[in-house]
């Protein structure tokens, strides 16, 4: 088997031990190990880490759903227009981009370039969130913040369209919006989130399977492997501290979405 491949299907199993480590982060290394180790278009990245990350993260919430760490009420009112934008995305947003997306002069910007570049946008925004510090008592679950419906709602909405641009399972933006606007507890927003990211990213690439050409040994080893990951990330969660874990991943998303941004305006 040739080298790339093994350090391919490695660093599939990496992804999985960050969602069970961390309960997300995983679709920030799937697609640029896809396009950079795999050498797989951008595009058809995004759809693979749809599903390397639905299958993934739905083992995993399957471990919190045991343990009845999922709130079915707030995943049903944030999944629904959530499932409806990343479907719809998927099937007529992605493939109605047009290729060059816009020239600037002699220079033209291709799709595959915008969609990486937008993706290490996102990165860029992951890594913050992860690295900054809570204020204390910025946080109060105890407060007079009702159930937000309508912002629930949109918020899963906005997640899901990026969700159906880049492949992102989207766990760094509907964790807070879980937190913040549902009030749920961390863990219990964790497991739900991960049932979310599962559902929808699964969903997602139902629109995919009518316009991609996928190659599925590939696809099923690559997951297979992630699914082993996040038994193991499981199990090392419970022996690394968490703040500095999540900080120790949010630098190396930075420095991963810095490259990429690089990488990609060196090829223009």
């Amino acid at each position: 088997m040739d080298i790339i491949i093994i350090l391919g299907y490695a660093a599939a199993i990496l992804i999985g031990v960050s969602l069970g480590l961390i309960g997300g982060g995983g679709s920030i290394l799937t697609v640029p190990v896809l396009v950079y180790i795999l050498h797989i278009d951008p595009v058809l990245a995004t759809a693979y880490s749809l599903f390397v990350v639905g299958t993934t993260s739905l083992v995993g919430a399957g471990n919190y759903m045991k343990s009845g760490l999922v709130d079915y009420k707030t995943a049903v009112v944030f999944a629904i227009p959530s499932f409806i934008a990343v479907f719809l995305t998927r099937k007529f947003l992605v493939p109605w981009l047009p290729d060059p997306l816009f020239s600037m002069g002699d220079v033209a910007i291709s799709k595959s370039v915008g969609i990486m570049v937008f993706f290490a946008l996102i990165m860029l925004a992951a890594s913050y969130s992860m690295i900054k510090e809570k204020k204390k008592g910025g946080e109060d679950e105890n407060g007079e913040v009702k159930f937000n419906i309508p912002l629930i709602a949109l918020e899963g909405s906005v997640v899901g369209v990026i969700t159906g641009i880049v492949g992102a399972g989207g766990g760094f933006l509907i964790i807070p919006a879980l937190v913040l606007l549902a009030r749920l507890p961390m863990k219990l927003a964790v497991g739900t989130s991960l049932l979310i990211i599962a559902a929808k990213s699964l969903i997602g690439f139902l629109g995919d399977i009518s316009t991609q050409t996928i190659d599925w040994q590939m696809l099923l080893i690559f997951t297979g492997l992630s699914v082993v990951g996040i038994f193991i990330g499981s199990a090392l969660s419970k022996k690394i501290n968490d703040k500095a874990l999540k900080k120790g991943f949010g630098w190396f998303v930075l420095v991963m979405g810095i490259y990429i941004i690089g990488k990609e305006l060196m090829n223009l």
